[in-house]
């Protein structure tokens, strides 16, 4: 799977002939390198297969270039590159005639890419485009170092851009840090926590949507709960979308334990917030677990689940209101049954189950509903809400 390192080249403030002063920059495994360019160091350490360079027409490419060069190596397109620097007219068409010069030297491919100054939206959607322009496939790392500081937050969210739309492995963000230089050293960051940080953040959005506990799972892997006790969330997930809502709670029981004790890593800034969205399972009988579900459904705005959990709970307790095993399912259907046909239930539970069990049957069969009051509220997304809402908490009231 081909690696690609995306860098970005800056101005060279410091001295505009030799550019970025030197550093001997070591890495968290201890090996280190000394050059001005950290970028380099970096496509070398990580053994990239190509390395794509970003910087403006302000960049310092003819000091990249002359650093790199050999002497009267393509001597006339680096002498076009200085003086097009020097009229701030680099074009990208010099710079890919300089191209074979840095990645013969480098030892890899070496892509220099001219970009925007990013000083509006459009000029930052265009350096995404960009970014996403030159990886087409495999691994993608970053190094966030030079160029404006702006740059550096367009690069970070181009990582999350290029996970989520090209399904890219963004494998590392890193940073050398010339402001935390001592002894000689600058020591080399790794930024990864913030990707797993925005990983959560994004994972909770999804479960939020959806419902999925799925996605918490390979997080919490990466933060050494037990990959047994984290598939228990997928589990619980697939069970509880087939409305298996006992199997469900039983799954999420098995990892419950889990969140008793800190988590190391970003999970641990997310811990209690993966407890809020598991409370349903800790409810002390199943009518309550149902009923805690159908009002989270609803909150997502699935109507049809909301239904469905709701007259389920209703069902459950019904069932132990007769001292009748609710996981039986002979038992379910002859309570359904009775519902359905006796008019035993008077006031606003009966009439609270006809209007949910008319709803949850419309929406689940796509049909159109004889009731008018039922097909007034399918036309009405606040009402429905509403209406859903109430009548399950009057259901279990």
């Amino acid at each position: 799977m081909a690696h690609t390192l995306v860098t970005f080249l800056g101005r060279g403030l410091e001295n505009r002939q030799i550019g970025y002063r030197k550093a001997t920059y070591q890495f968290p495994d201890g090996w280190s390198r000394e050059t001005a360019f950290f970028g380099l160091a970096l496509a070398h350490y990580l053994e990239v297969d190509r390395a794509v360079i970003l910087g403006t027409s302000g960049s310092m490419w003819g000091v990249l270039v002359e650093n790199l060069a050999r002497e009267g190596q393509d001597e006339e397109a680096r002498l076009e590159l200085l003086e097009a620097e020097t009229q701030k007219a680099v074009t990208q068409n010099i710079l890919d005639r300089v191209e074979s010069i840095m990645s013969r030297t480098v030892g890899r491919a070496v892509l220099p890419r001219l970009v925007s100054f990013g000083a509006n939206p459009n000029e930052q959607y265009d350096i995404l485009t960009s970014i996403a322009d030159a990886i087409p496939n495999g691994q993608v790392s970053f190094d966030l170092t030079h160029g404006f500081r702006h740059l550096g937050m367009i690069g970070f969210l181009s990582a999350f851009m290029l996970e989520q739309v090209r399904h890219l492995n963004v494998c590392g963000l890193w940073y050398g840090a010339l402001d935390m230089t001592g002894n000689g050293t600058t020591p080399v960051l790794q930024l990864d926590g913030l990707t797993r940080v925005r990983r959560w953040v994004e994972a909770l959005d999804r479960f939020d949507a959806t419902g999925d506990y799925g996605v918490f799972a390979p997080l919490l892997i990466e933060d050494d709960v037990p990959e047994d006790k984290a598939r228990c969330l997928k589990d619980a997930a697939f069970f509880e979308r087939i409305s298996n809502d006992r199997d469900a709670k039983r799954k999420l029981d098995t990892f419950l334990p889990v969140l008793n004790t800190p988590l190391s890593g970003a999970s641990g800034l997310f811990q209690e917030r993966l407890k809020d969205r598991l409370e349903w399972a800790k409810e002390p009988t199943r009518a309550k677990c149902q009923h805690k579900l159908a009002l989270q459904y609803l909150e997502r705005t699935d109507f049809v689940r909301a239904a469905i959990f709701g007259l389920e709970a209703f069902i459950t307790h019904e069932c132990s209101h007769r001292q009748l095993n609710p996981d039986e399912r002979k038992n379910r259907e002859a309570v359904t049954q009775t519902l359905n046909t006796a008019g035993n239930l008077v006031g606003d539970k009966y009439q609270a189950y006809r209007t949910l069990n008319a709803l949850r049957n419309t929406m689940a069969h796509g049909t159109l509903p004889k009731q008018p009051e039922i097909k007034a509220l399918l036309g009405n997304r606040s009402k429905l809400r509403e209406v859903i809402e109430r009548e399950i908490k009057r259901l279990l009231a």
